[in-house]
């Protein structure tokens, strides 16, 4: 079986580049009457290859001299004196060309090497530079690109790996602090109501078991997140009994999105704490998931007021509104306002995609 061979894109840009170049100057030759195919042929191979020679041993060069990772200030004086090289080189390959071609196209042709020379040698020169000025330059901002893309790339990557981390300690956070909570809750039933106390532990050692399962630090979908909240609610309405009113409305696809776990049962645990557990009549609690424009809008109602205790302390709240920021760049929002009826208000905004 034969294998084919293809060209890399570096030989597929110096080939159609140097040949390019050359047929613009057989093109004005062309144009002006002085055109002699045979001369033009010749011309066409050697300037091809007199170009590619010195543009491919200078890569060479750069490349294992590490000139491709050097800062502009330590690489502009370098590039200065390889064009100028370059171009000394190509004058004196190219002007031997053109008196070689005439020697062997025009076999009567008495002009000296020297004579030939001094007579072409400012024009060849002036255009070796250009060409040689636009090479490299060319090559070096291929390589300065790449490198910077690279750089952002690895600093992207960084940057996720920091987020990551630090989702995953704010994470952290809320499983001890929401278990140390259901424990104090169970405390109190285990004398008041044995039967309801070891329905609180089976409900307690289901939640440890679905959180031991999922990876804290990720996103869930809505879907498990309202299990969390109705298991929670449950435990809680063992305790508090007819004192505490529960109501949980979706109206989409739960299973469809994700979610930062523990986020609606921190505003859960948080209305629980501030305000059903502070009100000798208790209240009622009303969870409600919606699509709202490209938004899912939550919103954990609840009864009780709104305190500087509730908004500048606390693991839940903060946690939340820390995790939502690193996890959608800014792009969701959290909310806490009173309402006029003694009944306070959470709203998350996240984005729907």
């Amino acid at each position: 079986m034969k294998t084919k061979t293809i060209l890399s894109t570096y030989w597929k840009i110096q080939l159609i580049g140097w040949i390019t170049a050359s047929l613009y100057w057989g093109l004005s030759a062309f144009l002006t009457g002085n055109f002699i195919w045979k001369m033009g042929v010749i011309d066409l191979i050697l300037d091809v290859s007199i170009g590619i020679t010195l543009t491919h041993i200078y890569r060479n060069f750069a490349l294992k001299n590490g000139w491709n990772k050097l800062n502009l200030k330590m690489l502009l004086p370098r590039i200065i004196f390889s064009i100028l090289v370059l171009s000394l080189l190509y004058m004196a390959l190219i002007v031997g060309k053109l008196y070689l071609v005439r020697l062997l196209i025009f076999k009567n042709e008495t002009v000296s090497f020297l004579t030939f020379f001094q007579s072409v040698q400012l024009q060849v020169f002036i255009t070796g530079t250009r060409l040689m000025s636009i090479w490299v330059l060319a090559y070096h901002l291929y390589h300065y690109s790449r490198l910077e893309l690279e750089t952002v790339k690895e600093n992207a990557r960084l940057s996720i790996i920091i987020k990551e981390a630090q989702l995953n300690n704010l994470s952290a956070q809320l499983n001890p602090h929401f278990f140390f909570n259901s424990l104090n809750n169970i405390k109190f039933l285990v004398i008041e109501n044995p039967d309801a106390a070891r329905r609180a532990i089976d409900l307690l050692s289901e939640l440890l078991r679905n959180s031991l399962n999922s990876n804290i630090g990720k996103l869930i979908s809505l879907d498990g997140e309202i299990n969390l909240v109705r298991d929670y609610l449950e435990l809680e309405k063992i305790r508090f009994e007819e004192r505490l009113q529960i109501k949980i409305e979706t109206s989409l696809d739960l299973s469809r999105h994700l979610i930062l776990p523990f986020s609606i049962q921190a505003l859960v645990e948080n209305a629980i704490k501030h305000g059903i557990e502070k009100r000798k009549s208790g209240g009622f609690i009303t969870v409600k998931v919606e699509m709202e424009n490209d938004f899912i809008k939550i919103t954990v109602q609840n009864s009780g007021k709104l305190s500087n205790e509730i908004t500048n302390s606390g693991i839940g709240l903060n946690n939340l509104k820390e995790r939502l920021l690193l996890q959608y760049n800014g792009n969701a929002s959290f909310e806490i306002i009173q309402m006029e009826d003694e009944t306070v208000l959470c709203t998350i905004l996240i984005p729907s995609k």
